[in-house]
């Protein structure tokens, strides 16, 4: 058996779609809530579905069954300034899966984020010893951070560690069951929202003189490359540590645009606004990951170009009778 954290979330929920379509058997923790969170899940056999409150119960019961953990639960909010409440879930929560995983013998993949980075001033290495460079901007950032830096010294000796390990630094991530995510859905999603009643793109202005109006720069990824990622890891027990996960080319808000309305089939128009002065501090202008170490690590499949991932996600989901995976 396999558990996923956060199995009902947006890149969660793909990859127990994933791990069914190879025939496994999964558990998921997570909370559905009121909203609409529950059909990420409506279309996959699970073998459990854990509240988060009940997950310890559950692993001491499942000791000797559960083979893996993705641990991609997590309090995601850049703007959540609760630090008490993110650094429980983010860190806390993240040891003891780590520290089970040890004992249960379990292999233990989490997600990090590239919100490590911060201000990207200090570049985007995801070499063991870049770590002690980066400053993050908001709670959210650091919580990932300090895990980071938890699992590499917890990996640095055979006793503490898990058969296999790796941390994900997921970039701008974009694709289907992403839609319970309100403001933190992806710019393509809400893009496409605007176009297809006919009303002009937002996008924010830039307050930094050296990016245009829609000139900020991010690395978008296809969920599916970052599952297929994390399927190639599972793979291959032999590779262990802390990767990257984008595409390793950063493209503008513009062109992310461009490729909406393109798949659309309609004329971009774009209105620029404010980006909110409480989020100017925190802004990054330009992200792109840096992909040496995982294709040295032996990965070496193309990812997929901007433009193609965006038809692909307006096609068979976001214009589709049926939007899920």
């Amino acid at each position: 058996m396999i558990l996923v954290t956060g199995g009902a979330g947006f890149i969660g929920s793909n990859l127990v779609a994933a791990l069914e379509a190879r025939g496994e058997e999964v558990a998921v923790c997570d909370r559905l809530g009121s909203g609409e969170k529950w059909r990420n899940l409506a279309k996959r056999e699970l073998a459990a579905l854990v509240e988060p409150a009940a997950l310890e119960d559950f692993l001491e019961r499942r000791r000797g069954q559960i083979s893996a953990v993705f641990h991609m639960g997590a309090v995601s909010s850049t703007t959540e300034r609760d630090a008490d409440l993110v650094l429980a879930t983010n860190f806390t929560l993240s040891e003891r899966l780590w520290e089970w995983s040890v004992k249960a013998g379990a292999r233990f993949f989490y997600a990090s984020s590239a919100a490590i980075y911060g201000d990207g001033k200090a570049g985007y290495d995801d070499a063991p010893e870049a770590l002690r460079r980066f400053r993050p901007l908001h709670p959210y950032g650091w919580s990932k951070l300090l895990f980071d830096r938890r699992a590499l010294r917890l990996a640095s000796a055979n006793s503490t560690r898990p058969p296999q390990w790796a941390g994900l630094r997921f970039f701008n991530v974009y694709g289907a069951n992403e839609y319970h995510k309100g403001p933190m859905r992806s710019v393509a999603k809400q893009v496409h929202e605007r176009l297809a009643k006919g009303e002009p793109a937002l996008l924010f202005r830039s307050h930094h003189p050296d990016y245009p109006d829609g000139g900020q720069k991010r690395d978008f990824i296809a969920v599916e490359d970052c599952i297929d990622v994390m399927m190639w890891l599972y793979d291959n027990r032999e590779v262990s540590g802390l990767f990257n996960l984008g595409t390793g080319k950063a493209r503008s808000f513009a062109e992310l645009a461009h490729a909406v309305a393109a798949a659309l089939g309609r004329e971009l128009l774009i209105r620029y606004v404010d980006t909110p002065p409480e989020l100017r501090p925190q802004y990054q202008y330009f992200t792109e990951a840096a992909m040496a170490r995982l294709r040295r690590a032996g990965y070496a499949r193309p990812f997929t170009p901007l433009e193609q991932g965006i038809a692909r996600y307006v096609k068979d989901f976001l214009d589709a009778p049926d939007p899920y995976l």
